[in-house]
């Protein structure tokens, strides 16, 4: 493990770490932990009696009690099981009489220390050699200040922070005089545990307690590295609080002691080493006498192994019932409903070649292939804005030169196809090595910005349909002739379009013929709906963040987020106001879907026109795939199973040249479902860092199951067109659109860099960039990802249909420009810590 560390835990008033050497302003390029490496800090305290204390300062109160507590930081080795025989024998000797309390329900550090020494005293041979008092005195440095004396805790490096305290467990030591042999306790609480400023979360307690005179290998220091190198590793931290018996978890630490034996005697573990991405992977192994094919041939000798296990992973585990019912929902609805947005997007660009059915039906088929015969069954396919207006560009083609449109659409579709095999077989997936993060960041914000885009456009066009119309602007209007009402004749509204005589009290109802346009009451109701759904989504979505009910419920709630806010905001729309008339999206059910696409009709010269927009076309999925791909692989997803950039790249195009065929629209791997899909089957862990809170990913649950079963879902939602779909109005969509834009914004490093502009120094978050890069460097970095980003959206979102067909082009200049250009500007050492990915 990378950067593993571990210092004091003082309890609520523990010391804090010395951050001053990693200021903004540093210009050290060194590694905050080494590998490999833990921290040891040994607090000691140093009182005076009242009596010196009084002649020190008299202005103390008689009952109080004045000492000096002195922290230290001590690095310490992480213990070599192969090479330190003592390690397995102290686990090995430590497993038939290692006292364990599973889920124990105390809360209080005092409280939790004293019920784990009672459990050692329960012992006959131990009960004679110490108290209960004298127990409590060796582990805090005094009764007063309830601070451990010797902790051992482990620290790991993260995008966050440069570097975190493992706080889910810790390592606490003591000597005693009396005792005669080692002891060892180990507690699970039943619920986590706020225990001190890095220990905020803590759930595993292991308690060391040797004899004061003791051989150097036998202290209480070598016994609490070997139990600490057992729990840094947080997979096998998770595994342990899914034991359900001692027996299991006994079982688990003997398990992972000769997995670490063997582990830490490979030569490759011997020494420091790079880890290494599926691409390097290939480049160390392949065989250069052929190397065509060679990078799907590793792809499937990665996955296929695990491929019994996708299913597996999905049904068997804790909690993996729960997580993947979730999820399968989750990627329903974050399919479906931008499906039939994307549906009337395309219906209207295409006159109705393209429509809602038959995005329903493309999303079914392409995502069922590809959860089957993916490599990578976390990523998600679906039809995106970016292809919605390539879809238009070939229609406004096809119209300005008399062509069949879906002709060309197929035609554009195959030639896609084709470069995207030969991409695939020539293995140009290995580009994306150069793909850093702030390429990915770049293009995952763009299409955050193209969600909200849509959504804010439609809810533009609907007031200037019902709210800024010229029917409103003239109505309310009132024309009194005189301001007696003896000598008032007329009143004139001409809403309702009525005249009334007030001397003879009749009433004559002229023809009303704009009076449906103003419709304002429409356009509050739907912003109402657009902006609840996205308040009560975001709102369940952080729900674990709230001390409100318990652990498991909030964990139920925020899984179930996006669900739960569109069926309770569709339900006000389509129920509680439905005296207010929405118009449902358009729908014409066709006689037949799977009619051919006539390409035959096609001239040589519209053929090579395709080719052109078929290779445009393809540079747009190869990076839109592969970034995709690159965000779900991710080193802080901590996916075990393996990448398959190619194998996916050519199942992508083999499913869409079925889809082009039948004119269907295309599907690629989507932002920022993807990596969306694989955080709602993670489990999460909390870490605080200086009042700042971020999660982190423990464990993935990587199975096809989710994928499967939502688009198996999706395809029967065919057969719920119109009613009951049409029951979700069309706001509740477009705040599903903001609802995914601004989840997938958390993590966003450029986003939250972006936000350092309009944030006080002094509020700063303490990231690892801003502990080792000094400030004026990270604004300079974050203006030229801005430009970037505005030269994206500039091409992306013009008006001129033409000007959208370079946008992918652009896409694959952002890894030019950052090798090339950004190093003359920002320092390389300066770059690893702004855009790299900590492993």
């Amino acid at each position: 493990m990378s950067g593993n560390e571990s210092q004091t835990n003082g309890g609520t008033d523990s010391p804090r770490v010395d951050n001053s050497k990693f200021s903004p302003d540093s210009d050290s390029d060194e590694e905050v932990c080494p590998d490999g490496i833990h921290l040891i800090s040994v607090p000691t305290a140093n009182g005076s009696s009242p009596d010196d204390r009084h002649g020190y300062n008299p202005n103390y109160p008689e009952d109080e009690e004045i000492s000096l507590l002195h922290g230290n930081f001590q690095k310490i080795a992480v213990k070599d099981f192969h090479a330190e025989i003592r390690a397995f024998r102290d686990v090995e000797n430590f497993l038939s009489r290692t006292q364990l309390m599973l889920d124990l329900q105390k809360t209080g550090l005092p409280k939790i220390m004293e019920s784990m020494v009672k459990k050692l005293l329960s012992k006959k041979e131990v009960t004679a050699q110490f108290t209960v008092d004298e127990a409590l005195n060796a582990i805090f440095t005094q009764d007063s200040v309830h601070v451990l004396s010797k902790t051992i805790q482990g620290i790991v490096t993260s995008d966050e922070s440069g570097f975190d305290f493992d706080q889910s467990w810790i390592c606490v030591m003591c000597d005693l005089p009396n005792l005669t042999k080692r002891q060892v306790v180990i507690a699970r609480l039943s619920h986590p545990a706020n225990l001190g400023s890095t220990s905020q979360e803590v759930q595993l307690i292991v308690l060391v307690m040797a004899p004061t005179k003791e051989k150097s290998t036998k202290s209480s220091l070598e016994t609490a590295r070997t139990f600490s190198t057992l729990f840094m590793d947080i997979d096998f931290r998770h595994q342990l609080l899914e034991a359900n018996t001692e027996f299991e978890f006994k079982q688990l630490l003997q398990t992972k002691t000769k997995l670490l034996i063997e582990e830490q005697g490979l030569p490759e573990n011997r020494k420091s080493h790079l880890m290494l991405s599926a691409f390097e992977e290939d480049d160390y192994s392949r065989d250069s006498r052929c190397p065509v094919g060679k990078g799907m041939y590793g792809d499937l000798k990665r996955r296929l192994p695990h491929y019994f296990s996708d299913y597996k992973d999905g049904i068997f585990g804790n909690k993996t019932i729960h997580k993947v019912t979730s999820t399968t929902f989750f990627l329903y609805f974050a399919c479906v409903l931008p499906n039939i947005a994307f549906g009337m997007l395309n219906d209207s660009n295409t006159n109705g070649i393209i429509d809602v059915q038959k995005v329903l039906f493309s999303q079914c088929v392409g995502g069922v292939l590809f959860a089957v015969f993916g490599g990578q069954p976390l990523i998600v396919l679906l039809t995106t804005a970016p292809l919605a207006l390539y879809t238009k560009i070939i229609y406004t083609i096809s119209q300005d030169f008399d062509l069949n449109f879906s002709a060309m659409f197929a035609c554009t579709g195959l030639w896609n196809t084709f470069f995207l095999i030969l991409y695939s077989f020539f293995n140009l997936s290995k580009l994306m090595k150069f793909s850093s993060r702030s390429t990915e960041e770049i293009f995952s914000l763009f299409i955050t910005f193209a969600f909200s885009a849509d959504a804010i456009k439609d809810t533009i066009k609907d007031f200037n349909k019902n709210y800024h119309t010229s029917a409103c602007d003239s109505t309310n209007t009132v024309t009194e002739t005189d301001s007696s009402p003896s000598n008032m004749t007329t009143v004139s509204v001409t809403m309702a379009a009525t005249t009334v005589n007030a001397s003879n009290v009749t009433m004559t109802t002229a023809p009303v013929t704009m009076m449906e346009e103003c419709l304002r009451e429409s356009s509050i109701l739907f912003l109402l709906l657009m902006l609840g759904t996205v308040w009560l989504g975001i709102t369940l979505y952080n729900f674990t963040k709230t001390p409100f009910l318990n652990a498991g419920k909030r964990e139920v709630l925020a899984d179930y987020a996006l669900p739960v806010a569109v069926l309770i905001m569709a339900f006000f729309g389509s129920f509680v106001f439905k005296d207010i008339k929405m118009k449902p999206f358009k729908y014409e059910e066709k006689e037949t879907m799977f009619s051919i696409a006539p390409i035959h009709l096609l001239s040589p010269g519209a053929i090579f026109a395709a080719a052109g927009l078929g290779f445009s076309l393809s540079l747009l999925f190869f990076m839109d795939q592969n970034i995709s791909s690159a965000l779900v692989n991710a080193p802080a997803n901590k996916l075990k199973k393996g990448a398959a950039y190619h194998w996916d790249l050519f199942v992508v195009a083999v499913i869409n040249a079925f889809l082009s065929i039948f004119t269907f629209p295309w599907v690629h791997a989507a932002l920022p479902h993807s990596p969306l899909h694989v955080r709602a089957l993670a489990d999460l862990e909390d870490r605080v860092d200086q009042g700042h809170v971020h999660q982190i990913v423990v464990h993935v649950r990587e199975t096809r199951l989710t994928g499967i079963i939502s688009h198996v879902l999706i395809g029967l939602s065919m057969l719920l067109l119109p009613y009951p779909m049409a029951y979700i109005p069309r706001p509740v969509l477009d705040g599903l659109f903001l609802y995914v834009a601004i989840t997938a914004l958390y993590g966003n490093q450029l986003f939250d860099r972006i936000l350092l502009f309009f944030t006080e120094q002094a509020a700063y978050p303490p990231n690892h960039y801003i502990r080792r890069v000094p400030q004026r460097k990270v604004h300079i970095f974050t203006t030229i990802q801005l430009v970037q980003l505005l030269v994206l959206c500039v091409f992306g979102f013009s008006p001129i249909a033409y000007m959208k067909m370079v946008f992918p082009v652009l896409i694959m200049l952002l890894m030019p420009i950052r090798h090339k250009l950004v190093p003359h500007v920002i320092e390389p050492k300066y770059l690893k810590a702004l855009d790299g990915h900590l492993h």
